[in-house]
This record gives C-alpha cells, sequence and structure tokens, in this order.
C-alpha cells in the first residue's frame, strides 16, 4: 500500500509498507527496526515474535518514547507483560498490533507530534507464519 507523503517530511515518516519490509522518507527496509520521528532507523535485532527478551524494550526504552507501537509481523500477538517491565516502570505505553497497523498508527501518532517509537518485527520470508489470526 503507498501512503499519501503530507508536510511531516522532516520526520522519519512511513511511506509505504509491504509484507516483506518497510519504506521510510522513500527507503526500503527489509530487516526489524525501531525509529522514532526524529531518530532515523535503527536496527533491530529481532528475527521473529519469539525471539524478544527484555534486552530488546531497553533497547527501545533507551530512546525515551511516551508510547511504543509494536508492530509484530504479519498477525498482533501479545507480548507477555515480564518482557515489557521496564516500560511500565518509565510509565512508557505499548501497543502490539500487526506491521500494517502499526504503520499507520505510527505516521498518525507521528503527525499529532506525539513522541512515539515504531518498533517492527520483520521475519525473513521463510518464516514468516501465513496462518490466518483466529481473531
Amino acid at each position: 500500500m503507498k501512503l499519501q507523503i503530507t508536510s511531516t517530511q522532516q520526520y522519519q515518516t512511513v511511506t509505504a509498507y509491504d509484507d516483506a519490509g518497510i519504506e521510510i522518507n522513500a527507503k526500503y527496509f527489509t530487516h526489524s527496526l525501531v525509529m522514532l520521528p526524529e531518530i532515523a532507523p535503527i536496527t533491530w535485532a529481532v528475527d521473529h515474535f519469539d525471539a524478544l527478551t527484555t534486552e530488546h524494550f531497553k533497547q527501545i526504552e533507551a530512546q525515551n518514547p511516551d508510547v511504543v507501537i509494536l508492530g509484530t509481523g504479519r498477525r498482533q500477538r501479545f507480548v507477555h507483560p515480564k518482557l515489557t517491565t521496564v516500560l511500565t516502570i518509565r510509565r512508557i505505553g505499548i501497543e502490539c498490533m500487526d506491521n500494517q497497523a502499526a504503520c499507520r498508527t505510527y505516521n498518525i501518532l507521528m503527525a499529532e507530534g506525539r513522541k512515539v517509537a515504531l518498533a517492527l518485527i520483520i521475519e525473513p520470508a521463510a518464516t514468516t507464519d501465513s496462518k490466518p489470526s483466529l481473531t
């Protein structure tokens, strides 16, 4: 899906996304990453959802966001609360959603001037789960 670029071009903006990756300010990424509106994408060493550890969330916490939008891949999954304790202690909110919803939500919050972190898990094509979500 191609997204409309708005007056937020001076910030890190999701300009397109698909199942294989994300385009940020017209640059395409195919690996997991973390970014904030004023901080360029940082490689996030998470190959798949089940690999998440507390250390991954400490990396995000160090960026001092107000809220974290966690893209969990092709489908929405929820992180065990013990992994996000570092965020909870600092009163940093976290919302889990599939990557496409995470990209849309990030752009909206970024356009509102919020200090939002986008953390996306982009799984290699061979390991992505194509089973339909049972919600």
